[in-house]
């Protein structure tokens, strides 16, 4: 039986390849396309930058960019939120968030090592409360800012030292290394860098119709019950416009209008707000002239052109059923 010449053995090896690099090219097309389609929209995600030239603070330890899913940055909102409303210093923001994004990766975890559970890994047999209670944000923040505010002149330790001291962890220096990006998001999240925040939504964009009363309900339980009773800030019917600022335009039943009170106190609420979006199906944010939505939220905060919207409310819009 005569031998199969070299080309012959090559030649169906090669038709293959062929055929494997052109349902490589059709996947690329395909995924191309389904960019164009969705408006160039990826998967969800939020991204706090820093200021371009640097800003009035001096910048954040010279990283640009700092990515996390819209879930996690949920979480640090609320940490941040409730470090607000016991009026606590940026650094202990920082240091809180570092220790979350070491122990949990801004996870809020039903397990861990041992008992261990939450946020910041808080044990229910070390004294640190019910399951139940360190698988609420609020309430684990809260315990762990009550341990860190004990630490004499903890603001002034390095953060890693500072953290170990609440965490007692087994890898005492393991929080250093997100002492930058936790720096990043902390100018955000605070309100310090306006604009820093963007949250995308995805192809799949925002999920069902939002709540007034959980919006309400989420506000109060971060930032404390009084974030909704300044005059003003009741505003089921806001004016159609961003601000909330008169003019005789039609009410929509779907507005909330929270006063800010001041610029950084704005920014820090429309960025909680872009944070919480997915998760309370925010359509519409405007602030200080300034506007997130989710149909257009790859674009992050964009110029508003409508008269009223450089008001000192924080105008949120949910989404509707037609919407979703």
């Amino acid at each position: 039986m005569p031998e199969t010449s070299t080309t012959s053995r090559e030649r169906p090896g090669r038709r293959f390849r062929a055929l494997a690099g052109f349902a490589v090219l059709l996947g690329i097309a395909g995924y191309l396309v389904t960019q164009y389609v969705m408006g160039g929209a990826g998967p969800a995600r939020c991204t706090v930058r820093a200021a371009v030239g640097g800003g009035e603070d001096g910048g954040d330890g010279g990283k640009a960019e700092y990515e996390v899913p819209p879930a996690q940055a949920a979480n640090a909102a609320t940490i941040e939120a409730v470090a607000s409303v016991r009026q606590l210093p940026e650094q202990a923001v920082t240091i809180a968030l570092a220790t979350a994004m070491q122990e949990s990766g801004l996870r809020n975890l039903s397990h861990g090592d041992r008992d261990s559970l939450g946020l910041f890994q808080q044990r229910p047999s070390q004294g640190w409360g019910t399951e139940e209670q360190i698988l609420d944000p609020v309430y684990s923040a809260g315990k762990f800012y009550d341990h860190l505010v004990k630490i004499p002149d903890y603001t002034e330790l390095p953060l890693t030292v500072a953290a170990q001291k609440v965490q007692r962890s087994g890898y005492p220096d393991a929080y250093a290394k997100h002492e930058t990006n936790a720096s990043l998001l902390t100018a955000a999240l605070t309100g310090r860098r306006a604009a820093a925040l963007n949250c995308t939504t995805g192809p799949e964009g925002v999920s069902g119709p939002g709540d007034l009363a959980e919006v309400r309900e989420k506000l109060m339980r971060d930032f404390g019950e009084d974030v909704l009773t300044a005059p003003g800030s009741e505003a089921a019917g806001a004016e159609d416009g961003g601000a909330g600022s008169g003019g005789g335009r039609s009410k929509r039943p779907t507005d909330l209008a929270i006063p800010a009170g001041g610029k950084q106190r704005g920014w820090e609420l429309a960025h909680w707000a872009v944070a919480h979006s997915a998760e309370l199906r925010i359509e519409r944010i405007s602030y200080a002239g300034r506007v997130w939505s989710a149909g257009l939220s790859e674009d992050g905060w964009r110029e508003s052109e409508e008269p009223g919207a450089g008001g000192s409310a924080v105008v949120l819009r949910l989404a509707t059923a037609a919407q979703s």
